[in-house]
This record gives structure tokens, C-alpha cells and sequence, in this order.
């Protein structure tokens, strides 16, 4: 069973007339996305699957990635959405009623994400307005109230951490490893510097609790290709066909 704390929110008794993300714009037709975002997006998720997989064995998860979180009802919608650039939210369908989900709609669901995270591409001000009602910062703590809040920059290559503490968010400290501990995922938070999707990088990632590096699909696969060869080298150096095993 999934031991991961679910952040449960109010719902209002009249949610049901309010709009479902199939009557909410699911994009505002912006291009925001440079080119180490959506490979930085997939090695979050290819690395922590695993890991999810096993919180849910029921498979009641879902993950976001530059995908519309409604927070508010708002006249236009879009001012009532922000779309981090990934985020995770815990026992709630990956379907919306057996469809693909156009966007995040709280007032639907009322489990907020456990925890969001933006890529910096300017200067980290967006990312870091406290602007009541518009601020990045400001909803995320005080509007959809996820649990962590991740900064990331991939230049110069570091992480900003935050965690909900009685309604605002405390920066986290760095662990002796010098990574950020998600402690109701039972991971780390940080940065490693290495070649992904071509692109050699100071990438985010994921670390299990005693500090082993998350692999990514590729990674596992390979490890199991090199397992298999030196079973396979032994057998051979005791006269045992491997084949024939």
C-alpha cells in the first residue's frame, strides 16, 4: 500500500456546477519550452517511475509536465491556471473518467500535487514572485498549497528546494551529499553532472534515500545486459554452457 501523505483540500458544495477541465482551455497557445526542458521533464519521470510504481501498486498516480493546474475560477480561465514544468500528484486516476486529462482542475479532484517544479529560463523571477493572486511563488504556496516546491537551474547548474511548513513554504537545507530530501516520496532532490539525451549538462534528478542514483530505463538496461554477461562469462569458466542454463 502507498504510505505517501495525500494533502487533502476543501471542496465548495456548489463544485459540481463549476467548469471541468473539458470546458477550461487546455493551453494559453504560448511557446515556452527551450530545448533541455522536455528531456529534463522525461529523466524525472523515466527515473522515479519505478519508485511510483511501487507507492501505487494500484497505479492511482499522476504526473504533469508543462500541464495546466486550474487553482481558481477566473474570467478569462487561464488566469485562474499555472503550468509548472513538472509536477507529481499521488492517488488520484492518470485517466479523468477513462479520458486523457486536458489539465488539472482542483476543485474536481481535491488532491493537490505533492510536489511541483519550475526550470528556470530567464532570470528565476517568475519563479520566485510572491505577487499575491498571479506570483508563481504565492500560488503554489498559498493558492494549490503542494507540499514541495522545486527551483531548478540548469545554468549554473542548481536546485532551490521548499517545503510547507504551517502554510509557507522554508527553503530546505542541503543533506551532507548535497541533495534535498523528499521525505514523503523516501528520495533526494538534486543535481548530477553528466551526458542525457545527448546533452552534457548539470541535470535534476532523483537519488533513493541511502543515496544511490536513480537509473533511468536506458541505465537499468543496461546494468542487467552487463549482470547477464558476467553470469554468463562464470558459467563458461566452469564449463557450463550459459545456453544450455
Amino acid at each position: 500500500m502507498s504510505s505517501v501523505i495525500v494533502p487533502k483540500l476543501e471542496l465548495e458544495p456548489d463544485v459540481i456546477a463549476l467548469p471541468d477541465d473539458t470546458q477550461l482551455p487546455e493551453s494559453d497557445g504560448a511557446i515556452v519550452e527551450n530545448f533541455q526542458e522536455h528531456p529534463q521533464s522525461t529523466l524525472l519521470t523515466d527515473t522515479l517511475w519505478p519508485v511510483l510504481q511501487q507507492r501505487h501498486p494500484d497505479g492511482q498516480f499522476c504526473i504533469g509536465q508543462n500541464s495546466g493546474i486550474y487553482w481558481r475560477v477566473t474570467d478569462p480561465p487561464p488566469l485562474g491556471c499555472k503550468a509548472p514544468d513538472w509536477f507529481y500528484v499521488p492517488e488520484v486516476p492518470p485517466l479523468r473518467e477513462g479520458r486523457v486529462r486536458r489539465s488539472y482542475v482542483l476543485w474536481r479532484e481535491a488532491v493537490a500535487p505533492l510536489i511541483m517544479m519550475e526550470f528556470v529560463s530567464g532570470n528565476g523571477v517568475e519563479e520566485h514572485d510572491r505577487t499575491p493572486w498571479t506570483g508563481k511563488f504565492w500560488v503554489y504556496e498559498q493558492g494549490i498549497r503542494a507540499p514541495f516546491y522545486a527551483i531548478y537551474e540548469v545554468n549554473p547548474g542548481r536546485v532551490e528546494v521548499y517545503h510547507l511548513v504551517d502554510g509557507h513554504y522554508e527553503q530546505l537545507p542541503a543533506n551532507e551529499r548535497g541533495h534535498f530530501r523528499i521525505a514523503d516520496l523516501g528520495v533526494e532532490l538534486g543535481i548530477w553532472h553528466g551526458v542525457y539525451r545527448n546533452q552534457e549538462l548539470p541535470w535534476l534528478r532523483w537519488w533513493d534515500a541511502a543515496g544511490n542514483l536513480l537509473p533511468t530505463g536506458d541505465e537499468r538496461a543496461a546494468s542487467a545486459e552487463e549482470l547477464a554477461a558476467r553470469l554468463a562469462e562464470r558459467l563458461r569458466a566452469l564449463g557450463v554452457n550459459p545456453d544450455e542454463v
